[in-house]
């Protein structure tokens, strides 16, 4: 049964457990973290931050009918970082003390120059104590040993066979993240989370005659094991085989300029690459996005609006605090076709003198934070599916996406539709397949002259990379009609 908002720990107790973790068990109290920043900042550098991290990951994987491959990893560290303008530097440790600490700062110190920076703030903020977490802290596999998880994934491999003779393969991983995380900065923040994740990941090959084809997918989210009924996954494996049995009668996709109409729930991936990466602020203060310099402008059609929301329960992409300590929002960035907003950090927010959005991520403790993506999905539009189906007389209707790729200065992307078929005089008939969908995401967004009524999010599968750094992300659109894109096609 899933927990409710109203069972869920306040933040104020999280924040006490993400302290027990990352500060009392290894000696340390915020003094120690105050004290370092005052070190490490001198006269060269205007602000620091401390973020400390405790990270425990486990994996299964089954294939071939069973469990071959186990791991578990746990890493803990803390990276120290100074900035003065545009200009900063990490620094960071394997090992939590005090000691640690001292080093770590006297590095920073020297990169700069003079005596240490007395104007550190040690007022701690501390968020409101009625304040609900959007996830249950508890490690997301703690109700299950390792029988249970190996029995769990062999169902899944039975469940996909007994679906269709023509199954000959199963790969599915199971696979559960802790995070404690805590954030101290020289402006007197000091607070932590405790961030759990869970992903499901399943693999399904088909076999006719000398014909072979697969289809793959994963659900996941911020949340326990608990949270999956026996029927859900039961349906998630079974709509994993139709897909690949559908891809045996696939015909060679054609090619050529044409209307695509683009499916709700995990398509928003598109939007993601298309548009989101130019939205977040580093490249729009840099003047490298194709977005730069526009805000107030109409930048899309004026049925698209686009959100960027990291509040939402139990999502993915979630989270109470960003990894720069600031609370996390729904931020409004596209609205009727006009640009209101990027997704800040920090230090873009500083430096072009706004309001950060509670977009500051970053992978580890040894990585420097940026502005990313959060939950990030086109609002409903007026349309029902069925029409904007309709309204097309020749064109593709893609029901899946991979591999998206996009260059943010440009805007250009290229995905490759992993399930798709024909529309044929208002019709959706055979399916397609070797198709990729290229363009440009400032023009792609201007050409959506239809939104659907059936926004969805994806199921919790997304990991974004960006400059070296994976991060875990939600994407979400209703069903859109795209005038006219490049289809790469195999026929």
């Amino acid at each position: 049964m899933k927990q409710t908002q109203a069972l869920r720990p306040d933040r104020e107790q999280i924040r006490t457990q993400a302290r027990h973790t990352l500060l009392d068990r290894h000696g340390v109290d915020e003094a120690a973290l105050f004290s370092a920043m005052g070190i490490a900042l001198g006269q060269r550098w205007d602000h620091a931050d401390i973020f400390l991290k405790e990270t425990t990951a486990e994996s299964w994987s089954l294939e071939g009918g069973a469990v071959h491959a186990s791991s578990y990893r746990c890493d803990t560290g803390f990276g120290l970082r100074v900035l003065k303008g545009e200009q900063a530097t990490l620094a960071s440790s394997q090992r939590i003390d005090t000691a640690a600490l001292r080093h770590v700062a006297l590095q920073l110190r020297e990169t700069g120059s003079g005596n240490a920076h007395d104007g550190v703030a040690t007022t701690q903020y501390r968020p409101a104590a009625s304040a609900r977490s959007f996830y249950d802290p508890a490690h997301p596999l703690r109700t299950m040993t390792g029988t249970d998880k190996i029995a769990l994934l062999k169902r899944l491999d039975e469940i996909a066979r007994a679906a269709d003779s023509r199954v000959i393969e199963v790969h599915a991983v199971l696979s559960a993240v802790h995070e404690t995380i805590w954030i101290a900065r020289c402006d007197g923040l000091s607070s932590g989370d405790v961030r759990p994740l869970l992903a499901l990941w399943i693999n399904v090959r088909v076999r006719s005659d000398a014909r072979m084809e697969s289809a793959s997918g994963g659900i996941g989210g911020r949340h326990g094991i608990q949270e999956w009924t026996d029927d859900e996954l039961r349906t998630f494996v079974r709509d994993r085989v139709a897909a690949a049995l559908t891809k045996l009668q696939a015909r060679p996709a054609p090619a050529g300029k044409m209307t695509v109409v683009v499916g709700p729930g995990w398509n928003g991936v598109l939007l993601h690459e298309a548009v989101g990466h130019g939205l977040e602020a580093d490249g729009a203060r840099r003047g490298t996005s194709a977005f730069a310099g526009r805000l107030g402008e109409k930048v899309a059609s004026g049925n698209v609006t686009i959100v960027d929301d990291g509040t939402l329960e139990g999502a993915r992409g979630s989270l109470n605090i960003d990894d720069e300590g600031c609370a996390t929002r729904r931020t409004t960035l596209i609205e009727n076709g006009v640009l209101r907003a990027y997704m800040q950090d920090a230090l873009s927010a500083r430096l072009m003198g706004v309001e950060p959005t509670g977009n500051g991520r970053r992978e580890g403790y040894a990585s420097p934070p940026m502005p990313r993506m959060t939950n990030t999905f086109m609002l409903n539009g007026d349309h029902e599916p069925g029409e904007i189906v309709e309204s097309v007389r020749n064109g593709i209707y893609v029901s899946g996406l991979e591999g998206g790729q996009v260059d943010i200065t440009s805007g250009q992307f290229v995905f490759e539709a992993s399930e798709a078929y024909l529309i044929e005089n208002g019709r959706i008939t055979a399916p397609i397949k070797g198709a990729t969908i290229t363009g440009h995401g400032p023009d792609t967004i201007r050409k959506i002259s239809m939104v659907g009524n059936d926004l969805a999010c994806d199921p919790g599968r997304a990991t974004c990379r960006k400059a070296g750094q994976s991060i875990p992300v939600g994407v979400g659109q209703p069903t859109v009609r795209v005038d006219e894109m490049i289809v790469g096609g195999t026929a």
